[in-house]
């Protein structure tokens, strides 16, 4: 009872402000004054320990209501030099900021995925993030598209639209993939889980790489990827206005298109957008890749209400629609196997509240939930036909429908305290719960044949199938991380842990559920085979992360960091049953979670002209889950058990990935910047003395950015991967390559009313053909996208 009121009292509590005073002003670029929206804005007072936050709205525009006092005023953007300076406000001021433009990264962007607002630079974890800049520059198919660019990510794909990624060789099973700090929660068989997204509407992209924290628990063994997407922003003064996108590539006749609209004031903000894309089938330099076209659209809004100056309250909307999406490749659906998404849809709604500044030590509360609903269903024609021994029967199955509806809910509650200057600490609860519901029809054509081949009898028969029983898995969770600065403020330690309660449960299933002859159903057919009995059972586990980062001088850092994770099967591991004609694939309900140690080590150079991030890593992991051969053990409905060849997941495999990835940005000379990446991960199988699967091969980028003053810029990369003969059994070796990539990029142009910027380039310039070693050992994509030619566009209204 004593929670529920201090609760009550949080969200309901008028706190004791003394008199505030009005801060705005407007933000633009220094050389071509345009107004710059979507800049972070911090006021501390460090005698009073308040800390204010604002973003400027698209007009450049902020405000914040304040105590009298001495404030340091800090502005943090993608591309721009920090100001920072002493504000004193005992009056409504005005603040008009001019920023200058920043070659290089200097650590100074604002990023949430270690649970609070904190610059890049202030991170001990090796973190990535890619910018709405960075995405509007690429032609960015989909958010894995973007994110391989970055050090230690790779790209893995099942088509052009059905991708995801590897983390320093670790696949999307071990990855917790987040939209808004929100789980997606949806089978790992097939690449799709960076599909559901409309790439206009992302803010950023935050990727933390290896187990270097705990706040998520299961499944952050290989990293975390959090979509960040658009909203507006709060405003001394109503405000109107959207935005128009467009673009067009070449290589698959892609045309996108997405308006927004915009309005807000102090009290309140509000926002609707809708996008649209279609595509053909994809070009490569050896031809076109049957069954790669997709459509999709696109709808989301955003609604912000300020309750009190301190109190916010947010609701937001994203529905996801994709179409006719072929899928090439993949090893669900293996030889001559033509697959599409007939339909795949995310349907997302979710809810925030937030109170800041309660106390002197209880400095945030936040309060979230949301409801998520994805959907994939699958056209799948085998293109196979088969006899029996002696020729007198043929059986053609013509199609497979395969269907999974994942439905997710899930809340947080989190507290941020500070006991002392110098400290930072988080507690929190989250609570999440994934249903599952599949459903499988396969049409077959079984004919009866005379001795010279005529058909005698023809019966057409449906056979209804459940893949994986309905169940449902529910995690709760409780975590902490406390940061603590040292040393006058040269170190920084944090510890984190969290302890998870897992609960899996489903219902019994039948390797099938009815069959129809002839348009006769049969909801009782003979020899069903019990693949699963109903179960219920309940799992412990826990995480924990220790993190250093210490300055050895003003623009010098290094980092360590350790982690024990974790991983809960998943419903598909340990429910399924899938016999698509090829093979017959199981899970095992009583498998172990897997268990990860890792450490990091990195070096980190912030100088004004020159920027150097190093990571050297190792992961230990074990029960890894994995396929075997082996005999399945069933029970018929009518009692008699018997087996059936099978692939069976097992706990079975210790493993080691260690490796090194860095980049860096060099500004040698005036707007000219050197820029580059490289990545190295060994992947081996330490039990059984061989290699890991899908290890993507060494690989890197080097490119020469140059920045036309009040014009644009332009940036030739070059982008090289090696040989990769470090292979699993079974998996194809590949050769190495090299690529070039043009991006050209406009400044915005005032027109009378609106303002106007233009994006292209050309990928792949010299139409290489080459294999990308996670989608080729995946499934029949064998050769990449060839040369590409796009161009985009922006407007703002």
């Amino acid at each position: 009872m004593k929670t529920i009121k201090l609760v009550f009292f949080l969200l309901i509590s008028m706190n004791a402000f003394s008199q505030q005073f009005e801060l705005n002003g407007t933000i633009k670029d220094s050389e071509s004054e345009e107004e710059l929206g979507g800049v972070h804005i911090q006021l501390i007072n460090q005698n009073q320990g308040i800390n204010y936050n604002t973003i400027s709205n698209l007009n450049g525009e902020y405000s914040l209501k304040v105590e009298k006092g001495s404030y340091q005023v800090i502005t943090s953007y993608v591309g721009y030099k920090d100001y920072n300076q002493i504000q004193e406000i005992n009056a409504d001021k005005r603040l008009d900021v001019l920023l200058e433009k920043e070659l290089i990264n200097l650590g100074e962007v604002m990023v949430s995925s270690m649970k609070q607002q904190q610059k890049i630079k202030a991170v001990s974890a090796p973190l990535e993030i890619v910018t709405k800049e960075q995405i509007e520059l690429a032609s960015s198919f989909t958010a894995s598209d973007i994110l391989a660019g970055e050090p230690g990510i790779s790209l893995a794909r099942d088509g052009v639209w059905a991708t995801g990624i590897n983390i320093r060789g670790l696949s999307q099973q071990r990855i917790v993939m987040l939209v808004d700090g929100n789980r997606i929660e949806t089978a790992t068989d097939l690449m799709a889980s960076m599909s559901f997204f409309d790439m206009d509407d992302i803010e950023r992209i935050e990727v933390i790489k290896g187990a270097s924290s705990s706040l998520y628990g299961t499944g952050a063994m290989g990293g975390i990827v959090n979509v960040i997407t658009s909203h507006p922003t709060f405003n001394s003064s109503t405000y109107f206005n959207g935005s128009l996108n467009g673009g067009y590539s070449t290589v698959n006749e892609l045309f996108t298109n997405k308006l927004t609209f915009n309005s807000g004031s102090e009290k309140w903000y509000a926002s609707v957008s809708g996008s649209t894309r279609d595509a053909n089938n994809i070009n490569t330099p050896e031809g076109e890749i049957p069954n790669s076209q997709f459509s999709d659209i696109s709808i989301s809004a955003n609604v912000g209400y300020k309750v009190k100056e301190n109190q916010v309250f947010e609701l937001k909307y994203q529905y996801f629609d994709a179409d006719d999406v072929g899928i090439p490749g993949g090893d669900a659906f293996p030889g001559p196997a033509t697959a599409t998404y007939s339909d795949a849809k995310r349907w997302m709604i979710s809810a925030n509240y937030e109170i800041t500044n309660i106390s002197d030590q209880l400095k945030k509360f936040n309060l979230r939930y949301y409801h998520q609903y994805i959907i994939r269903n699958v056209n799948l024609s085998p293109n196979v036909v088969s006899y029996n021994a002696d020729s007198t029967q043929r059986t053609t199955p013509q199609l497979f429908t395969p269907s999974g509806a994942h439905t997710t809910d899930g809340g947080q509650l989190q507290t941020d305290w500070s006991f002392g200057q110098n400290n930072s600490f988080i507690l929190g609860l989250d609570v999440w719960r994934r249903k599952v519901e599949t459903s499988r029809e396969k049409y077959i054509q079984m004919e009866v044949l005379d001795p010279t081949g005529n058909v005698l009898v023809t019966n057409n028969i449906v056979r209804g199938e459940t893949p994986i029983p309905e169940s449902c898995f529910g995690s709760a969770g409780v975590y902490f991380q406390n940061e603590q600065k040292l040393l006058n403020d040269d170190l920084k330690f944090i510890l984190g842990g969290r302890l998870d309660g897992i609960r899996i449960a489903n219902e019994q299933a039948l390797d099938y559920d009815y069959l129809i002859v002839n348009g006769i159903r049969n909801d009782t057919p003979p020899n069903q085979r019990i693949t699963f009995e109903e179960n219920e059972e309940y799992k412990l586990s826990w995480s924990a992360n220790l993190g250093l980062l210490y300055a050895v001088v003003e623009d010098l850092d290094i980092s360590f960091n350790a982690g024990r994770s974790f991983r809960a099967p998943s419903l598909e591991e340990s429910f399924k049953y899938i016999d698509l004609g090829n093979m017959v694939r199981i899970g095992d309900p009583n498998l172990d979670p897997e268990q990860g140690y890792s450490m990091d080590l990195g070096l980190r150079i912030w100088k004004p002209k020159f920027h150097l991030k190093i990571d050297g890593f190792v992961n230990w992991l074990s029960d890894m889950i994995v396929e075997e051969s082996g005999e399945f053990i069933y029970s018929y409905t009518t009692g008699v058990a018997d087996t059936i060849p099978a692939l069976i997941n097992r706990n079975v495999d210790k493993a080691r990935l260690y490796g090194v990835d860095f980049n860096f940005q060099y500004n040698f000379y005036r707007n000219f910047v050197l820029h580059g990446t490289g990545s190295y991960v060994r992947g081996e199988d330490t039990q059984n003395d061989t290699n890991l699967p899908l290890i993507p091969p060494m690989n890197g980028s080097l490119g020469l950015r140059y920045n036309i003053q009040k014009y644009g810029g332009v940036d030739l990369q070059a982008i090289g991967f090696a040989d990769q003969d470090k292979v699993a059994e079974g998996e194809l070796e590949t050769k190495g390559y090299a690529r070039f990539d043009l991006r050209i990029y406009s400044s915005f142009i005032n027109i009378d009313f609106a303002q106007v910027k233009f994006f292209g380039g050309i990928e792949n310039i010299g139409d290489r053909a080459y294999s990308n070693h996670l989608a080729t050992n995946r499934g029949s994509i064998t050769i990449e996208p060839g040369r590409n030619f796009y161009i985009k566009m922006r407007v703002l209204f």
